[in-house]
């Protein structure tokens, strides 16, 4: 191993242990404030953090790679009502619920890539929302996992330290956005990554170049639907009563890619500014005025950024560090 290959291997363990270190302290100040907040801190917190989950797990794939995923409600979906499955099934615990969801999501994942990552652009789009809207439409028959109708899930007692289980569902989603951003940086900053941004920036010369570029997109779209299944795993437990509209919602697939696109898709941390500048808007607009008006300001947000800096927050960045310079 040549040394700038060791000096990379050790800049990205350390960023991987300061996001870990970063994701131990959010879940400790998230404990210590919730007493004091009122009831409306933990659902809040918990909000943010499954979208800055949701966020980063959709860069993997459509930051990275350059390759659009409109199919991200539908994977949120399925950690869902694999949670609800393994409940009536046999009572399965919450890590196993999580487990579970990761791979059954990360098996769509892998069978949508593998069926329509030959497409390219707006066709493979298309594609990933077909895949959302058949997902539904196969829910919405099946009754066993509760149907049109919806199906409520019984929380359990909430186990020591924590003082109830949305508290322990809050430090449980910090635990999952953590590892979120943990594989993001290992992807980006590995031959994976590297492989990827080539296949963004021109796929035909990236193959011309010896990249394999269907093995990659592969293992991205792999990758990120796992993890949105991980995050889809907890929410039936968060709030207890689970329906197609509420898994499938149209604020979850807008929000998922409105995130990455507005705090940055170049950088594993892009995601984590837009889902906490979006996400604290948002729980703000919900106590303030109305939830209804959280798509109306992710719409105009998404408007701006796009016409005034397409890079995100994360591109403005340099063109403020010479502007001050």
């Amino acid at each position: 191993m040549t040394m700038k290959a060791r000096e990379a291997k050790a800049s990205t363990l350390q960023i991987a242990s300061a996001v870990a270190a970063s994701g131990v302290g959010v879940a400790a100040l998230v404990v210590a404030l919730g007493a004091g907040m009122g009831d409306y801190f933990y659902p809040a917190s918990y909000t943010i953090l499954q979208f800055a989950m949701l966020a980063t797990a959709w860069n993997i794939l459509g930051g990275y790679s350059g390759y659009v995923n409109f199919g991200s409600a539908g994977l949120f979906a399925s950690g869902c009502y694999t949670t609800i499955l393994f409940g009536k099934l046999f009572a399965a615990p919450l890590i196993v619920c999580i487990l579970g969801g990761g791979v059954v999501a990360g098996l769509i994942g892998l069978g949508t890539g593998y069926l329509s990552l030959r497409l390219r652009g707006v066709f493979f789009s298309i594609a990933t929302l077909a895949l959302s809207i058949m997902l539904q439409t196969l829910i919405v028959n099946w009754s066993f996992v509760g149907g049109a109708r919806g199906a409520y899930v019984i929380r359990p007692d909430a186990v020591w330290p924590f003082d109830s289980y949305v508290q322990m569902l809050t430090v449980v989603m910090c635990a999952l956005a953590t590892l979120a951003v943990i594989v993001a940086v290992l992807v980006e900053r590995s031959w994976i990554g590297f492989g990827l941004a080539s296949i963004r920036d021109d796929e035909l010369a990236a193959e011309a170049c010896g990249v394999p570029s269907l093995r990659l997109k592969l293992l991205a779209i792999t990758l990120s639907g796992a993890l949105m299944g991980m995050a889809g795993a907890p929410f039936p437990y968060y709030i207890t009563y689970v329906d197609p509209a509420s898994a499938f919602s149209l604020a979850i697939a807008i929000n998922t890619i409105a995130m990455p696109l507005i705090g940055g898709t170049a950088t594993w941390w892009g995601p984590v500014v837009g889902a906490l500048l979006l996400g604290v808007t948002q729980q703000v607009l919900t106590v303030t005025i109305s939830s209804a008006a959280n798509l109306l300001v992710v719409g105009l947000l998404l408007m701006i950024f796009v016409s005034v800096a397409p890079n995100g927050i994360v591109g403005m960045a340099p063109k403020w560090r010479e502007r001050r310079s």
